[in-house]
């Protein structure tokens, strides 16, 4: 999702972004599964699974979204500096495009599917609320493309400026001290991982060149404490509190995708090709979702014999079967020409070529 051409300028393109982002997409189907789904279904089982995984999720969700947003924005440098007509065809465009595409999909399969737990307009007032001042559960899209906005008005903006005031605007919208309905609060609270990604690059880059061991195992003790005293003190909407979290795991998710990316070979390879889809996935993957949980929530409700272990891991296959269906109609809707779906505005130079 993240723009890729910001790093064209090296001849080698690091693994590590895209590690992570292969990561982010992966917790995000797993949180969808987790909240949608899983924890609807009556497993009659005396053992905690449905506490456990949204515990589990509740713990990733400063790292989650910011790291995929940081890891945007280190790849939007070179297109938040093209001449302002590219810049709107193939970012800004391109994404609020995309927005209104997948969201009108979204409604229409959500349609019939009324028991699935998601933000869905309900008449045509809501449905343009969405598009506009409201987004859904496709708010990613809709933030990228406000965020290639603001990121191009405020260029000449000092670096220490913008982001206090973003980290201002995360810090408001976490606390609730502004209206935030849907995930309208997500925009405003990620806005800062963006443009910190965008400003910082070179920061990041340094800090890349010397992560360790010991870097990881620090990062992640600050993170797991950070988490550990948010928590015991219910600090979660306390003002600056979830911003500094997010902060504290978006470092904890560099180091480690630097680590891993360098350490296990294979691991890294199979998350780094999930890295370089992600938009497929996003905008797919909660229809499918949708139509799996209707299919599935009553036989497994009833399912003799009760098995502790298919309650167990029932979120890590569901999980898996959607991000290899998502890639799959991926592949079958681009060989069926509806490419536009996921590319609206071709880019000019291929296009070009060909003809050429």
């Amino acid at each position: 999702m993240p723009d890729r051409d910001a790093l064209k300028p090296t001849r080698h393109r690091e693994t590590w972004p895209d590690v992570a982002k292969g990561v982010c997409i992966v917790l995000v189907v797993l949180w969808h599964v987790v909240t949608k789904h899983y924890q609807r279904v009556d497993w009659d089982t005396s053992l905690p699974f449905s506490a456990a995984w949204g515990s589990l999720g509740e713990q990733l969700l400063p790292l989650r979204m910011p790291l995929f947003f940081t890891i945007s924005g280190l790849f939007a440098i070179g297109a938040v500096n093209r001449p302002w007509p590219t810049l709107v065809r193939t970012r800004i465009g391109k994404f609020a495009t995309l927005y209104a595409i997948w969201l009108l999909i979204h409604t229409a399969v959500m349609w019939f599917t009324p028991s699935f737990d998601t933000a869905r307009a309900r008449g045509p007032l809501q449905l343009v609320e969405q598009l506009t001042i409201t987004p859904t559960n496709l708010w990613y899209l809709y933030a990228l493309a406000l965020y290639f906005l603001v990121a191009r008005v405020t260029a000449k903006v000092p670096t220490v400026w913008l982001l206090t005031a973003a980290f201002l605007l995360s810090a408001v919208a976490a606390a609730h001290l502004l209206p935030v309905p849907s995930n309208r609060g997500q925009v405003y609270q990620n806005a800062f991982f963006f443009l910190a990604g965008l400003r910082l690059g070179p920061t990041v880059t340094a800090y890349v060149v010397k992560v360790d061991r010991r870097r990881l195992v620090t990062s992640a003790a600050a993170y797991a404490s950070a988490l550990t005293a948010m928590a015991a003190l219910g600090a979660q909407q306390w003002f600056g509190v979830w911003p500094a979290v997010s902060i504290l795991a978006t470092w904890f998710g560099v180091t480690g995708a630097v680590l891993l990316s360098r350490h296990l070979p294979r691991p890294a390879a199979l998350l780094s090709r999930l890295g370089v889809r992600t938009l497929p996935i996003y905008v797919i993957h909660l229809p499918l979702l949708a139509v799996l949980d209707r299919l599935l929530r009553g036989p497994l409700s009833v399912l003799e014999p009760r098995t502790p272990v298919l309650a167990a891991i029932e979120p890590v296959l569901l999980t898996a079967l959607l991000i290899g269906a998502c890639l799959g109609l991926h592949r079958g809707l681009r060989a069926c020409g509806l490419r536009r779906l996921f590319e609206p505005f071709p880019d000019r130079r291929l296009v070009a070529s060909h003809r050429g």
